[in-house]
């Protein structure tokens, strides 16, 4: 069923929904400062040696272990990444002879070739091969990356605004997965010296420095911090130059918005267009990139999420001249690989396992209880994070931001390890990382009476209070989210819907509309004018 806009802005003001989708304070202001005197730019960003600190080495070829399906409380194993006991500087990258592949049933050396936007004689060169190549489903290949200027023709049958093939930073360099947890970001940005290590702000009332601003907005929003300092690296300069350009000094990132001010808001727009991006793209749901001087680009299909990602955050920013530089071999990819090393070194993939199962999860409310179905699928975290969040308001009459005496349960074991600003997150594997595994994200939990980190929960225990906490909420409610390696997942994915008591999310192209399905009862999310929206456990 589908919503005209009048409808769902009756649906946020009368039950709640998210504002902006955005949980952050309302009203906030973060106000800035820094130690010391301001100068003008000493040093092009781009042209400094870096000091940071290297990955360990592997033998060529040798995988990084991946996590292997969590059905419940199983503990992901992975590497573990010891930073060097100094760092080391490092000059100029080298770049990359290319990304592997894996042949699937019924490719061959031509169809490769033809969906990576090389030719077929580069493939064969690159794995030492002739025409004679037999390749078979399951033989890891290397395709090469041809030195194209990314946004120029590839081919013949192609427009002249097509995007090249070139992958800047696999799936898992994009989230806030596994290996995210492999830098420590305050150690990481101390050492480079840089405006951030000396940067503070005020956000949601309290005084965060510029590391402990980026790794709220890496957990909040699950993006990679090693992403997002490259990203704020590459802008301005802020993570190795003591003296940026006065000009990038309220937006680092180069956003211009009157509310995107300062670091944490020009941090959380730039996540929430890699999000956008990244969903998106794993959707199907992207055509062309409208870059920011209107040009029209086409991704090439032979890109990964994390590739759109980038590129959507670039098309955001850049004009057709900037473009290809920025998402091609030269531009962020080149500067990433100063920083952290070869990032396709950091892959898990895939970072979401075959066969994945949800775990069995309840209804967040207690037995007996009659709740509000408020909110189909939505944003996560802001809109951009996939459609991964349900609404849930207590029972009632809308009540506006008034308290509520109804308690929000554990939906299934596990360990909370996060709680702040109405956020309550749960994990499910207990290994103590957010990164890994299945999470659950319980939000605008009221203060009053909330759990603490570190307790462990059964399902139906009490977690707190509905209410407008964290976030542009207008009126009273729970927003409840999944997560698996640091992945939104879309509350309305067909193969791996949200499913809670037996009732089975869906949705439609309209964020907020949607359904829950079971037990021969169909419940749609409120919108204003339709009552059935009650779902009783």
């Amino acid at each position: 069923m589908r919503k005209v806009p009048f409808l769902l802005l009756t649906l946020a003001l009368i039950t709640g929904a998210c504002s902006r989708n955005a949980p952050v304070k309302n009203g906030s202001t973060p106000v800035a400062t820094i130690a010391g005197t301001v100068a003008p730019r000493l040093a092009n960003p781009t042209s400094i040696s870096i000091q940071t600190y290297l990955p360990p080495t592997r033998a060529p070829g040798e995988p990084i272990a991946s996590p292997t399906a969590n059905q419940g409380a199983e503990v992901i194993a992975f590497p573990t990444f010891t930073p060097l006991a100094a760092p080391t500087q490092i000059g100029a990258p080298t770049k990359p002879a290319g990304t592997q592949y894996t042949v699937q049933s019924g490719d061959y050396p031509s169809s490769i070739a033809q969906q990576f936007g090389i030719t077929t004689e580069e493939l064969l060169a690159a794995n030492n091969q002739n025409d004679a190549w037999i390749m078979y489903p399951g033989d890891v290949i290397l395709v090469p990356v041809t030195g194209r200027p990314n946004g120029a023709g590839i081919g013949p049958n192609e427009p002249a605004s097509a995007s090249a093939y070139f992958k800047i930073i696999p799936d898992s360099e994009l989230v806030y997965g596994p290996l995210s947890s492999s830098l420590d970001v305050q150690d990481f940005v101390r050492q480079q010296g840089g405006y951030l290590s000396k940067y503070s702000e005020v956000v949601d009332g309290d005084t965060l420095d510029g590391a402990q601003i980026v790794e709220l907005v890496a957990k909040r929003y699950s993006v990679n911090p090693r992403l997002l300092l490259a990203v704020l690296e590459y802008r301005s300069g802020w993570v190795t130059n003591a003296n940026p350009d006065q000009s990038r000094l309220e937006t680092p990132i180069g956003y211009v918005d009157s509310y995107y001010i300062n670091l944490y808001h020009q941090l959380t727009w730039s996540a929430d267009m890699l999000n956008q991006g990244f969903y998106r793209f794993r959707e199907g749901k992207v055509k062309t990139w409208r870059l920011a001087d209107g040009s029209l680009v086409e991704p090439h299909p032979g890109i990964n999420p994390g590739t759109a990602g980038v590129q959507n955050l670039f098309a955001a920013l850049d004009k057709a001249d900037t473009w290809p530089v920025d998402t091609g071999p030269d531009g962020l990819h080149a500067l990433i690989t100063r920083m952290f090393g070869y990032p396709f070194d950091l892959a898990i993939e895939p970072v979401l396992p075959t066969g994945l199962i949800q775990p069995v999860l309840s209804l967040p409310f207690g037995p007996g209880e009659a709740w509000q179905f408020s909110g189909g699928p939505h944003g996560g975290w802001v809109s951009g994070s996939a459609w991964a969040a349900l609404d849930f308001a207590p029972p009632g009459e809308p009540i506006g931001c008034g308290s509520s005496e109804n308690w929000v349960t554990a939906v299934t074991p596990g360990k909370v390890i996060r709680v702040e600003n109405g956020a309550v997150v749960q994990d499910l594997d207990n290994d103590g990382l957010e990164q890994t595994g299945w999470t659950i994200l319980y939000m605008h939990i009221s203060p009053t009476d909330r759990v603490q980190a570190g307790a462990m929960l059964q399902p139906g225990d009490k977690i707190g209070h509905p209410s407008c906490e964290g976030g542009s909420a207008l009126a009273t409610h729970l927003h409840i989210a999944r997560r698996y390696n640091g992945v939104w997942i879309n509350a309305a994915d067909p193969n791996l819907p949200f499913v809670m008591d037996g009732y089975t999310a869906s949705g439609t192209d309209v964020e907020y509309d949607g359904k829950l399905t079971g037990h021969g009862k169909v419940i749609e999310a409120w919108d204003g004018i339709n009552p059935v929206n009650i779902i009783q456990r």
